[in-house]
């Protein structure tokens, strides 16, 4: 779908008033990053949702628009930059949570492409060197994906739909079993080949540009995309499933969790994947993390993490885009090789739309590629990994009706507490994530309450965590992100947790609003970060909510006042930023079909031979970095399929 030049002008409006040109920096007009803004809207699936933002730019710039911001017949264009950033300001301070979503998209839209493509100076005033450039001679990948260029039939003893942590590792386990396996994967192929370092490379090539947010603005929603999927860009954090999380799994009905059998898939999996301690040297950020941490008497501990030969420096920064060095050991490097080399036929670029039924038995699937060709195959059994938006929104196109599809979403809400520090930070060096500190992992009683860590902070993707009070100033705190650190933090959800539905064109529609009990663990989660930041010695603490909220020890306020200020911003949708990287729990596994969307052999309720094989699976939230869990249900679940399919 395409802007006209209206639109495209009125974009470029909004995005100047985020990023005003100023001392030299070009605005986003004068590097063409509001035209970017357009392209990754014009990728949304949901072409409602493109309309209405062809409506709302439409709109923009009259008379009319103005009167109902302002109280002034006056159009955007003829206010100054003080009034402009006013009238975004009314947006993100409003009561009415739907300007505050409005806001809080259009300042996404504004500035993370702006911040991904902007170059120097921009780049250089925050001390970030831009991407690191292609490898020469990088090896190619040894998977040669089939090339379909017109309308296909298959046939195949399993057809696996997605490629990521739950897909990848099942067509692995399936095809060594020596089973006829067909992988079939939405996304593209890229490898080391293709991988700069660059977050607008990596963005556009390697994670899902829609949805990019749950409907409510509660949450933002990021997902891999392509051969390998979330494995590609994962952070390389490898927790084996905790005992307390398998115990209760296994509570839910699916017994096996709390058994050998599980623990067996586990050690597969971490083998396969190489997860090592060995690669624990700690980033800046990370140290500043295990300083804090131990001043205040609490636990830290080394990341295992899945990765061979990482250079935990420069390059390990950036992995986040795909990894230069193939260190990291996605299913790309592993799983789908040996699914490939034991005859696996892998497809990229094919969008599956329904599960194929007759008599109430799987028969395959259809769908179709990018390029419009109708692609069938058919095989006696279908896994389904998509991840846990597209696995049910699939399970619903394709008429499956058990009302806990879609049900008992988590999302692991996460966000970054910042603290300015006296020292070089350089957010986007050193390892992805190489410590962990759990002293509030269980704040109840019950294994439920937050886990922290700190993550890799490149530019583009801190502006999702920065607040905006005004061009001069978001710019002033983008500038000293490199003596910043960001103390990252995961809650872990309960029930109700949110929803996947579909709509009309039968695209998946999320919503999700935090429960009190899990503000309740967000709020003392922020004030614990606090406490690691100001042990460490960071002058200037604030929360990502999007009205300032900050302290600075010994100077300004304290951490009483701070907690204080925190909760009277509160977290209602579209007031702090949230962040899902962990999305799980919508196709659970358990018992019985009045509780739970698959059997214990991963075997939807409704239809025999359909089978879910990824995050969706999850009875609960794991309470830490998912992937292992998914690899590992994967190959539980494919172990078991094979088996029922070799008695066949």
């Amino acid at each position: 779908m395409t802007f006209t030049p209206r639109q495209v002008r009125a974009m470029g409006l909004i995005a100047d008033t985020f990023a005003a040109r100023s001392d030299g920096i070009p605005s986003p007009t004068d590097v063409g990053s509001h035209e970017l803004a357009l392209s990754i809207a014009a990728a949304n699936p949901r072409l409602g949702e493109v309309r209405q933002l062809k409506g709302l730019l439409d709109l923009w710039d009259t008379r009319s628009l103005g009167l109902a911001l302002t109280g002034k017949p006056r159009r955007f264009s003829q206010l100054s930059q003080g009034e402009r950033e006013q009238v975004l300001l009314s947006l993100s301070d409003s009561r009415v949570g739907a300007k505050r979503v409005l806001f809080q998209g259009l300042k996404g839209a504004s500035l993370l492409p702006y911040y991904m493509s902007a170059g120097a100076p921009l780049w250089d005033r925050m001390g970030y060197p831009g991407p690191l450039g292609l490898v020469p001679d990088a090896p190619a990948s040894p998977i040669t994906p089939l090339t379909i260029d017109r309308d296909t039939a298959m046939s195949c003893d399993v057809v696996v739909v997605g490629s990521g942590a739950g897909g990848g590792t099942a067509a692995g386990v399936l095809a060594a079993a020596g089973l006829d396996v067909v992988v079939l994967e939405a996304g593209g192929q890229h490898d080391q080949r293709d991988f700069d370092g660059g977050e607008e490379s990596g963005f556009m090539n390697l994670y899902a540009l829609a949805p990019q947010s749950t409907a409510e603005g509660q949450v933002a929603l990021m997902a891999g995309k392509g051969l390998g999927g979330g494995t590609v860009v994962n952070y390389t954090t490898s927790f084996r499933t905790p005992d307390h999380v398998r115990e209760e799994w296994a509570s839910h009905g699916a017994s096996q969790f709390a058994t050998s059998e599980y623990a067996a898939s586990l050690d597969a999996v971490c083998a396969r994947l190489g997860v090592n301690t060995d690669h624990d040297k700690a980033a800046p950020r990370d140290a500043i993390l295990e300083r804090g941490a131990r001043a205040l008497g609490w636990d830290v501990a080394a990341m295992p993490r899945n990765v061979l030969g990482c250079d935990q420096d420069v390059e390990c920064g950036r992995c986040g885009m795909g990894c230069r060095l193939g260190a990291k050991q996605s299913t790309a490097t592993t799983w789908l090789e040996d699914a490939a080399a034991d005859g696996a036929r892998i497809c990229t670029g094919v969008i599956v739309r329904t599960v194929t039924t007759s008599f109430g038995r799987a028969t395959g699937v259809e769908g179709t590629t990018t390029d419009g060709h109708r692609v069938q195959v058919r095989a006696r059994a279908v896994v389904v990994a998509a991840g846990a938006i597209q696995t049910p929104a699939l399970l619903q196109r394709s008429g499956l009706a058990n009302p806990n599809i879609g049900r008992h979403l988590r999302l692991h809400p996460a966000t970054a507490l910042w603290g300015r520090m006296e020292e070089p930070v350089d957010g986007w060096v050193g390892a992805m994530q190489s410590r962990y500190v759990d002293k509030m992992t269980d704040l109840d009683g019950n294994g439920y309450g937050v886990l922290f860590e700190t993550a890799p902070m490149t530019p583009a993707l801190s502006t999702g965590f920065v607040n905006w009070r005004g061009s001069d100033d978001f710019r002033r705190r983008m500038n000293e992100l490199r003596s910043t650190v960001g103390i990252a933090m995961i809650v872990r959800d309960r029930d109700p947790g949110g929803t996947v539905t579909t709509g009309k064109d039968g695209e998946p529609v999320v919503r999700y609003e935090l429960s009190p009990r899990d503000t309740e663990h967000l709020m003392q989660g922020m004030v614990g970060a606090a406490k690691i930041a100001e042990a460490a010695g960071a002058k200037w603490i604030a929360s990502p909510h999007h009205k300032t909220v900050s302290y600075e020890p010994g100077v300004r306020g304290t951490i009483t006042s701070f907690e204080a200020d925190l909760r009277t911003a509160g977290a209602a949708p579209a007031t702090i930023a949230l962040a899902a990287l962990h999305i799980m729990g919508s196709a659970r596994m358990g018992g019985s079909a009045e509780t739970s969307a698959t059997d214990p052999d991963g075997q939807t309720w409704d239809i025999e031979g359909l089978y879910v094989a990824d995050g969706s699976s999850f009875p609960t939230a794991s309470g830490v970095n998912p992937m292992i869990s998914i690899e590992s249900i994967a190959h539980m679940t494919a172990t078991r399929l094979a088996a029922r399919l070799s008695q066949l």
